[in-house]
């Protein structure tokens, strides 16, 4: 038999599966707040698999990936142990806010200090009772408020563990992204744990495609990395892309904005991407891309100013594909083609 795990000062052995509430500190009211945590502790040896959401607490498609994900009867016969945390800053979660009570960002306060603020205080008990524990991670984001963000992968794919698992997971957008200092990656990268980031979707908002290609995301990568059994499908895998860049489209005036081009959409250098335009509907302005590549995220809202980020371009030019190579115009229809027949299929995807 493995030896138990011990999350939260609670001992969990080997082939059990338990709820743990790690207790964080208590309201002004003197209501405790606590961090649930599941914690499947699989009978044989392998990865210990952190899976996370809600580090930003308007950032909710995570939380449902994580419920779907417990449903499924392939992750109660793991090897290794997962540990699913769906609401790691519990507070933001409660206000429908990104921030902590102190209007930090959690995801700016890693590793944290015990003696620091109360979001150095969560990201430091975060740190020590289950990263510390983990060998990978996934953490699940969206986009902030009042934007979109196409399914996509993010992380240090020059790290070859963690770019197995970013092709494992399926989405047709990876990211190399450099670490932003004081962000979990960052912290769990020093340590050893590599942690990939799924964005996709809009705060506050569940998105359908979104949360069934991020359970069929981490499912998969749980087989890419040992924790269960290879998939006897024999679908054509989804292609991907590597973005090694990206760039922000802005609003050369202030407006009302109508988007004409959807997220996931390819464009080249001079793509009408919306238009801008007065209430009367003069003085309208056309926004084009200023570079090409395939539409990653964008501003949902249609009120803009001037400077206001719109459309967000990851370059698909000049990139190191190799392997991953794709025609850009075959990036929506395979991407789509993809999702459909996984959603089809997701009652057995165990």
């Amino acid at each position: 038999m493995r030896p138990a795990i011990t999350i939260g000062g609670i001992e969990i052995g080997a082939g059990q599966n338990r709820t743990v509430d790690i207790p964080i500190t208590d309201l002004s009211t003197h209501t405790p707040i606590n961090m649930p945590v599941r914690v499947i502790h699989g009978r044989k040896d392998g990865p210990v698999l952190l899976v996370c959401a809600a580090i930003h607490g308007d950032e909710i498609n995570g939380v449902e990936i994580i419920r779907r994900l417990m449903r499924l009867s392939a992750v109660r016969r793991v090897r290794g142990t997962l540990i699913a945390v769906p609401i790691v800053n519990v507070f933001g979660f409660l206000s429908n806010s990104r921030y902590l009570p102190d209007r930090r960002d959690l995801n700016r306060s890693f590793p944290g200090r015990a003696s620091g603020s109360l979001a150095a205080r969560l990201a430091g008990l975060f740190m020590q009772e289950i990263v510390s524990k983990s060998t990978h991670g996934i953490d699940l984001h969206t986009a902030a408020a009042h934007r979109d963000n196409y399914p996509q992968i993010r992380g240090n794919l020059d790290d070859p563990e963690l770019e197995k698992m970013a092709r494992a997971f399926g989405v047709p957008v990876l990211i190399n992204a450099e670490f932003r200092e004081g962000s979990l990656r960052s912290a769990a990268a020093d340590i050893g744990v590599p942690v990939l980031v799924y964005e996709g979707g809009e705060a506050l908002r569940f998105d359908e495609v979104v949360i069934r290609s991020g359970v069929n995301g981490v499912v998969r990568c749980m087989r890419a990395i040992g924790m269960l059994r290879p998939s006897k499908s024999r679908k054509k895998a989804i292609k991907s892309a590597i973005v090694r860049s990206s760039m922000w489209v802005r609003a050369p005036q202030s407006g009302v904005l109508r988007a004409v081009i959807p997220l996931g959409r390819p464009v080249e250098s001079g793509t009408l991407l919306g238009l801008i335009t007065d209430p009367f509907g003069r003085n309208e302005l056309e926004v084009k891309a200023s570079s090409s590549g395939v539409l990653i995220g964008r501003t949902n809202l249609p009120l803009v100013h001037e400077g206001d980020a719109l459309f967000h371009i990851g370059r698909l030019e000049g990139t190191k594909v190799q392997a991953l190579s794709l025609d850009p115009s075959e990036l929506t229809a395979d991407y789509e083609a993809g999702i459909t027949s996984e959603i089809a299929e997701e009652p057995s995807i165990a």
